[in-house]
């Protein structure tokens, strides 16, 4: 096994008792990135001489016994995760390239924790589409079939860790960003509890997290970058909650119907079928429920989004407003349609959506689902409907947890008789991050089927 394949648990153990190096290490991920990326475009501002420079740095900390939590650890960040000197073009070439002057919070602490963050990764325009397209990036694709998406809009972060580009990346999610593509492809991807991870620049729903091959990594990923930052009003302080799981006697509502959006498809179902049905060999109680959100619900969130990126877009200097993807300008040109009360009303969805998540975890410990009723579309498209005017009916399962702050992760449930990964959702009570982790790691350690991770060769 290369290197680049090892976990982010196993390199700090080869670091600590001195068998292998973070110089060793950056140099085979950069091998591997310089191998695959041509084909995937999965990375923005790649940076081999300061990652280089870097891990020799985190070398000679592992000799002097000062090394942190992630020392020469290789971590990827997300381009809408300012890290200082780099520009942050959200996705799109209508935005002017100013170098960031600071790093976010979630970057800083990757970086105080030693972690070697040697690129950046790209996204779609303005984080709006569940797929690799920008008018800015290359098209990202997914590592597991070429022709496909590696999802959106954290695109570049779940192909890179699909890859191999090293064990730990960091997405964002503001309504299944992270955990569609980390579903599409293969991975562990959590959106935390909000305000666990400081996001720095807030909005309603928007998250932080990691997307990794495996559970412990993220878990790991995620207590590095807990904790309270002074410049997210959000943010919270570092819980106590710990990693473990126990499944006897746990209380597993099974959805598989949003009641809203696109059918599932039943290969779809039938893998997330068979994680509720490993969750019932365990001791746990299962038991199907109705839909937990609305038509209204997810209409009236469109049209609250899509006003707000009217607002912006319409700010723009016309040469830059040209540049702007022709899907996006093409969502946001029925915005000037909408009447206050429409926007209002589509505001308060975020609050309905809540309060029909909420309810929920009165009477159950955890919601399984799909992450998405498909896998993976093809990668030229916007959207799996190729249809601006319907841009959000693959997003029903995932989105309710953004707008009612609950963690939820993805795990692996299977593939699609094509190759394609299928993801199944678990989402959890405030604050229970660490728990859904670990459950992923328990039906994990308990999946029959388990198949190498891409190589493009």
């Amino acid at each position: 096994m290369s290197l680049a394949d090892l976990t982010a648990t196993e390199l700090l153990a080869k670091y600590r008792d001195g068998s292998v190096s973070p110089v060793e290490v950056i140099s085979d991920v950069l091998d591997r990135v310089s191998s695959m990326e041509p084909q995937l475009c999965a990375l923005y501002a790649l940076d081999p001489s300061g990652a280089r420079a870097a891990a020799e740095e985190s070398e000679q900390r592992w000799r002097d016994g000062t090394a942190g939590a992630l020392d020469g650890v290789p971590v990827t960040v997300k381009e809408n995760i300012a890290t200082r000197g780099t520009p942050v073009p959200q996705g799109t070439a209508a935005t002017p390239l100013v170098p960031a002057a600071e790093d976010a919070p979630a970057a800083a602490r990757l970086r105080a924790a030693g972690a070697v963050i040697f690129s950046k990764t790209t996204m779609p325009e303005y984080g709006m589409l569940s797929s690799g397209v920008s008018t800015f990036h290359r098209l990202t694709r997914n590592p597991w079939d070429l022709s496909k998406t590696a999802g959106g809009s954290s695109a570049g972060a779940a192909a890179a860790a699909a890859a191999g580009y090293g064990p730990i990346h960091v997405g964002t999610d503001i309504g299944g960003s992270i955990r569609l593509p980390a579903g599409w492809c293969g991975l562990v991807g959590l959106k935390p509890t909000h305000g666990r991870i400081a996001v720095g620049n807030p909005y309603a729903g928007r998250a932080i997290g990691p997307l990794t091959r495996t559970a412990g990594d993220a878990a790991l990923a995620l207590s590095v970058m807990s904790g309270y930052d002074p410049r997210d009003h959000t943010s919270l302080p570092s819980p106590s909650d710990v990693f473990e799981a126990e499944v006897s006697g746990l209380r597993v509502a099974l959805l598989l119907d949003a009641g809203v959006g696109l059918p599932v498809d039943p290969e779809v179902a039938a893998a997330v079928s068979s994680v509720a049905a490993r969750l019932e060999a365990a001791g746990a109680i299962v038991e199907p429920i109705s839909p937990i959100i609305t038509r209204e619900m997810l209409d009236g969130l469109d049209r609250f989004w899509r006003i707000r990126s009217a607002t912006d877009i319409a700010a723009l200097p016309e040469e830059r407003r040209a540049k702007v993807l022709p899907q996006i300008r093409t969502w946001v040109s029925t915005a000037s349609d909408l009447t206050a009360a429409d926007v209002f009303h589509g505001y308060s969805q975020m609050a309905a959506m809540a309060s029909a998540v909420t309810q929920i975890f009165t009477t159950y410990d955890v919601i399984l689902s799909p992450v998405a009723p498909i896998t993976a579309f093809p990668a030229e498209l916007a959207y799996p409907t190729d249809d601006p005017g319907k841009p959000f009916e693959h997003i029903a399962f995932t989105v309710p947890y953004n707008m009612s702050h609950h963690p939820a992760t993805t795990l692996n449930a299977g593939f699609s008789t094509t190759g394609l990964p299928i993801a199944a959702q678990l989402a959890v009570p405030h604050h229970q991050d660490l728990q859904a982790l670990a459950l992923v790691a328990h039906l994990d350690s308990r999946r029959t089927e388990q198949r190498n991770w891409p190589t493009l060769s």
